[in-house]
């Protein structure tokens, strides 16, 4: 009993933390004043807050244009998330992206297999089982990389396939905001420029309770979990067993670094990655990982739908007037 209650204590204090940019609503108005957060934790709740110090890259793009998020525009709330308030501007898809500088954390080997199960880095754990080093202390040196693509009005743009450049960053191969819900999205896996294959991936949904078009308007933002996203707990169940990172799809990149991911339902999508490394020429070092995020939200797209069914009863009722007047003037013409 105890030693569960140490494991878990373990899993709580040395697992590391994902990064996420995070926005209550991903279709936006033009020129609307926003809030976009980070949350360093899980995608539900942020553990503390990013230093000014450690960001090596915050910058939005939009209409091939990359402006740089200055340090001083960030604000700190509950010393647990960052945050930017700013106006959206003109129509088009948008990304904004983070990059963290690398930061060295030291665990024990009991310490370093608890963080490898729960984060999700399964393929370093089965390397160190199969080499028997799980008995091995580690010294690792973790960088965050971190995206989202959001849409304002309903003009899209080509910026959701721009490559930031970052060590590690997810690039979708379409529009999120040309689909909709129930249909598939591939995203490529960069690392340092290149694909990365054959790299677990999780990809995870908080379904919305919205009612989002695509036509950039939107109504209520309420957002529940839904049973392949991270669950709420009681601090009862809290207690009893950590919270999980690999909860949603798991997924494999293929020889291009792509992975399919299953679009089901309305709401916020994140898929998330940490790719690791043994490290051999470096004294204190014995492992690097290289971190990655990308959000956005889905909808259903049930107003274009609507329109073209639409657009369809106003052509019939055209024709059919035409129809009417023409076979009036005939019968006009026949009494005449």
């Amino acid at each position: 009993m105890r030693k569960s209650f140490y494991l878990i204590l373990i899993t709580v204090l040395f697992s590391s933390h994902d990064l996420y940019v995070k926005m209550e609503n991903y279709f936006l108005e033009p020129h609307q004043e926003v809030t976009i957060s980070l949350y360093n934790g899980t995608f539900e709740k942020s553990e503390n807050i990013i230093s000014r110090e450690r960001m090596l890259d915050a910058s939005i793009l939009s209409h091939g244009k990359r402006i740089t998020i200055q340090p001083d525009q960030w604000k700190d709330q509950d010393s647990t998330i960052t945050q930017l308030t700013f106006n959206t501007g003109e129509a088009g898809t948008y990304v904004v992206g983070v990059s963290t500088k690398a930061k060295n954390i030291e665990l024990t080997a009991e310490e370093f297999n608890s963080y490898l199960q729960h984060d999700g880095v399964l393929d370093m754990l089965e390397q160190r089982t199969s080499n028997h080093s799980l008995d091995q202390n580690a010294v690792e040196s973790y960088q965050k990389h971190v995206k989202a693509i959001y849409q304002v009005g309903n003009i899209k743009t080509k910026d959701w396939s721009t490559i930031l450049g970052y060590p590690i960053e997810f690039v979708p191969l379409a529009n999120p905001y040309d689909l909709h819900s129930g249909e598939k999205m591939e995203v490529q896996l960069l690392l340092d420029g290149q694909p990365l294959p054959n790299q677990l991936v999780y990809a995870d949904l908080v379904k919305s309770t919205s009612t989002h078009t695509h036509d950039g308007h939107s109504h209520d933002h309420d957002h529940e979990h839904t049973n392949t996203s991270h669950s709420h707990q009681t601090q009862e169940t809290q207690e009893k067993a950590p919270h999980s990172h690999t909860s949603g799809q798991q997924l494999r990149t293929d020889d291009q670094g792509v992975v399919v991911v299953d679009l089901p339902e309305d709401g916020t999508y994140y898929l998330r990655t940490i790719h690791m490394t043994e490290v051999t020429d470096r004294n204190e070092l014995t492992h690097q990982s290289k971190w990655t995020t990308l959000t956005f939200e889905m909808s259903h797209g049930h107003d274009h739908d609507h329109d073209h069914q639409e657009g369809i009863l106003t052509w019939i009722f055209v024709i059919a007037s035409l129809l009417m007047i023409g076979l009036l003037f005939l019968i006009f013409r026949k009494n005449t």
